[in-house]
């Protein structure tokens, strides 16, 4: 259900026919990135943080981590990863499957710096054997509504 979500979603920026579906798991960087025979920094993972209870996602390169110094100077609180058993009510995918595209009304989305490191990226599309390739303005395009911060690069 959450995969067609997704796919509704991308066929209003005619990107449905990106979408791949695979006969197993991709629902960590790891087996996204063996799926894809790409390397872990092309996927890109999301993940669904608190900040003020409410909940927001941060899409970020599949090697990259989330530094909670940068994330506190920027949402002014500690990283909290909003649980496991809440995130499809939270955001509107399973987790595995979470991704930027038919999420709940008022999740704001963030993109993280490090997925500028690549021309082409792999986010997740809903269902935790889904991805979905995308260039980085083909992204931002399908996204509009998103924000460009730097949680996990030191400066």
């Amino acid at each position: 259900m959450s995969l067609n979500k997704a796919k509704e979603y991308l066929k209003k920026y005619h990107l449905e026919d990106r979408i791949i579906v695979f006969d197993e798991s991709s629902a960590t960087v790891k087996e996204a990135a063996e799926r894809l025979h790409c390397q872990e920094s092309e996927i890109a993972k999301t993940l669904a943080f608190f900040v003020q209870d409410k909940p927001i996602v941060i899409l970020m390169a599949g090697d990259a981590k989330c530094k909670n110094g940068l994330f506190k100077q920027i949402f002014h609180e500690k990283a909290k990863m909003i649980p496991f058993e809440s995130v499809e009510d939270m955001i509107g995918h399973p987790p595995g499957g979470v991704c930027p595209f038919g999420i709940n009304e008022n999740v704001p989305v963030y993109f993280d710096e490090s997925l500028k490191e690549h021309q082409t990226i792999y986010p997740a599309c809903g269902s935790f054997n889904s991805a979905v390739k995308l260039t980085i303005d083909e992204l931002e395009q399908a996204v509009p509504n998103h924000t460009w911060i730097n949680v996990s690069k030191e400066e």
